[in-house]
This record gives C-alpha cells, structure tokens and sequence, in this order.
C-alpha cells in the first residue's frame, strides 16, 4: 500500500557528473520500498521529450527550468515526492523554482558539491573533453557558469560521501522537515 507524504519537490543541482541522478534514483528506491509515491525528473530523460526544442544558451536554461518546475509543482501540489536532477547552473533559475513550488508545497535545493576534476573523470559521455576542445558551447563549468547556491538545504559531497551516504543525508532530512516517517 502507498502513502501520500507531504508534497515536496527535492531539486538537485550541481555540475554534469556530480551525481545527482546517481543519488535521486538511490533516494527514489528508498522511498518506494518505504511506499511513498514518487517521481523523478532528470534533465538528461526530460530534454527527449519536454524541452527537445531547447539549447543550452542561458535563455533556453532559463526556459528548461521553467517548464520542468511546472511539471515539479503540480506533482507537488498532488503529494508526490519529486526529484529533479537538473544542472540548474543560474541562481535566478532556482530561486524562481523555489518560489514558484512553495505556493503548493516543500522546496528542498541540494547541492550536488563535487569538485570539476572528479566530475571530469566520471564523464563517460566525453562532453568536458569535447567542451575543452571548444566542440561544445556553453558548457557548464568550462565555458559557461555556474552559480553554487548560497544557502542551500543539503549540501552532498559525492567525491567523500557513497550514494548511500548521500541518499540517507536527504531521507533525514525529509523525515526532519515531516515529509515522511
């Protein structure tokens, strides 16, 4: 049987690499064997489908981030657990998630702090070798920004932490805030 938990979304920012799909499926099993309803949203699944029209210019980012914080609200506001995995690398783009999520539920911003080099030698896709080599443009942390959040709720040191170290960080955190039992 499922339980309803209190709507909340828990975004996960950080660097391509850093881990933070890694962590939300390892949370998203946790919270399914606990029998919470759940949904991820990955930047890597949704740019398929949702926001295939998009590039990486900072108005195309600001313009993913809005859809997919829609998507995150009205499942927030039907008290699903929503795990969104998205660089998300401007703060504006967050705060506006934030904002826009609250009306309806819990906003919870994690910090996927893991340092370029490690992110670097995860990436079996190539992308910061092709971004070094100027075949990819506006790559975040080569050749376009990104803006470390300055207060976030969690902050996950991936390159120090196991993925199970880092899911239990967040399922605290969740139980502390009476998002679930």
């Amino acid at each position: 049987m499922n339980k309803r938990a209190k709507g909340v979304t828990v975004w996960f920012t950080g660097l391509s690499g850093a881990g933070k799909t890694t962590v939300a499926l390892e949370i998203e099993k946790i919270l399914k064997e606990m029998g919470y309803y759940t949904q991820r949203l990955d930047g890597d699944i949704v740019r398929e489908k949702l926001t295939k029209d998009l590039g990486f210019t900072k108005e195309d980012r600001n313009k993913n981030i809005e859809r997919n914080t829609f998507v995150a609200k009205i499942l927030t506001d039907n008290d699903i657990i929503t795990l969104c995995s998205f660089i998300s690398p401007y703060k504006s783009a967050r705060e506006y998630a934030r904002k826009e999520i609250n009306q309806v539920g819990d906003f919870v911003e994690v910090f996927v702090d893991t340092p370029l080099e490690v992110c670097e030698k995860r990436d079996v896709k190539g992308l910061y070798k092709q971004a070094r080599k100027g075949e990819i443009d506006n790559f975040t942390g080569i050749s376009d920004p990104y803006q470390e959040p300055e207060n976030p709720d969690i902050i996950l040191k991936t390159a120090q932490e196991t993925i199970q170290e880092s899911a239990k960080i967040v399922i605290d955190y969740l139980k502390k805030i009476n998002t679930i039992k």
